[in-house]
């Protein structure tokens, strides 16, 4: 199962360049995470429910409810209930399907689920509201549990993904093959990136390809807020390029969307190198990620990217090493039983902090399995 574990690296000499550095802070990385240092696979659990560890309270939760933070959840001998409305009905789905899995081994619990993009329990909120959400920075307080798009809900991606990823079984499957099809010794030696303007952050990169496209293949696609060509930094919107046609490149790229990108997870698969756009957002299994040891960190503002790029151009054995350390755990400990494990530990934990006893709402339904999704 994964869940996540904070990592440090000894403080050793500065290498005097920025190569060396880069080289020294690999070599440091490799070595500390060679020494077979466990990483406490309940950290991330442990640090989001510790401001509950007192115990949740009836009137935190009847608090909580009223403020419409998200979706409201019974479940009672192992049955699950759902208030009428939800924001967002695919993505609700996709959480009761892990939900239903394990149901059978939960205790009696309720709990807010927050299916926004954004986080809903800021650092100065008191007292602090038990919302579960799928993502979040250190100023907010939320808990987080694996998010829908395991399973259905996702960013639809027109033409290519039209009811989202979803189904991260199948894709890991279909990244594989691509895999397969890219070793590393056939992928071309340039960074890539497709993806729509969420944010200016991505702008440098964008710029980059065009100074220098030796470098970095990186363009912008359409969105459903897309309305000239000033969206798209003054030129035509790019096709969409399926996610398995990036496992031809060496270097991709994953920025933070609205909240954490749902693409991080996929892009390790292509046995590619990630080069991981800064640090503040997080969801439940990144902290178990290490920087120079499963993929490239880059500032926030890319100020060092042309630098990184140029440093494992030239360092192509490290290079390949992190990528594949990056792939394998990915493989190893994000499958769908370790999303699973996680819901389960998730809601087993928080239903003993619970102070009280559930009396069901009458007019909430009962969630039933349904029939398994196939596509895509």
């Amino acid at each position: 199962m994964v869940a996540g574990g904070r990592y440090t690296l000894k403080r050793s000499p500065k290498p005097r360049n920025f190569t060396s550095l880069a080289a020294h802070t690999t070599a440091v990385a490799i070595s500390e995470h060679s020494l077979s240092i466990v990483l406490n696979p309940s950290s991330v659990l442990n640090d989001d429910l510790r401001p509950f560890r007192e115990g949740v309270s009836e009137e935190l939760m009847a608090d909580t409810l009223r403020r419409g933070v998200g979706t409201h959840y019974q479940i009672i001998n192992s049955k699950l209930y759902r208030e009428q409305n939800c924001m967002f009905p695919a993505r609700c789905s996709g959480v009761e399907h892990f939900i239903l899995q394990v149901i059978d081994k939960l205790p009696d619990v309720e709990m807010v689920v927050n299916v926004r993009d954004y986080p809903q329990v800021p650092g100065w909120v008191q007292p602090i509201l038990p919302v579960l959400s799928f993502s979040k920075t250190a100023d907010y307080q939320d808990i987080m549990y694996p998010a829908w798009t395991f399973w259905e809900g996702g960013p639809a991606v027109w033409p290519i993904y039209p009811t989202g990823l979803g189904r991260w079984d199948l894709m890991r499957d279909d990244l594989k093959k691509s895999a397969a099809q890219w070793p590393w010794k056939r992928k071309e030696s340039r960074g890539f990136f497709r993806g729509s303007r969420t944010s200016p952050e991505r702008d440098p990169l964008v710029l980059l390809s065009r100074e220098a496209p030796d470098l970095v293949d990186a363009e912008y696609t359409k969105n459903q807020a897309w309305k000239s060509e000033k969206d798209t930094l003054g030129r035509p919107p790019a096709q969409e390029i399926p996610l398995v046609e990036h496992c031809q490149y060496k270097y991709l790229f994953n920025f933070r969307g609205v909240a954490a990108s749902f693409r991080l997870k996929h892009l390790f698969l292509c046995g590619s190198l990630v080069f991981h756009v800064g640090e503040e957002w997080l969801e439940f299994f990144y902290p178990q990620l290490l920087p120079w040891v499963h993929y490239i960190p880059v500032k926030q503002d890319l100020s060092d990217l042309r630098e990184l790029l140029q440093f494992v151009k030239e360092n192509d054995d490290i290079a390949q090493e992190i990528a594949v350390r990056g792939q394998r755990f990915i493989l190893d400990h994000l499958r769908m039983e370790d999303v699973s494990c996680y819901w389960e530990r998730l809601l087993t934990e928080f239903g003993g902090l619970l102070k009280y006893k559930l009396q069901r709402k009458t007019n909430y339904n009962q969630v039933i399995h349904k029939h398994g999704r196939t596509e895509l």
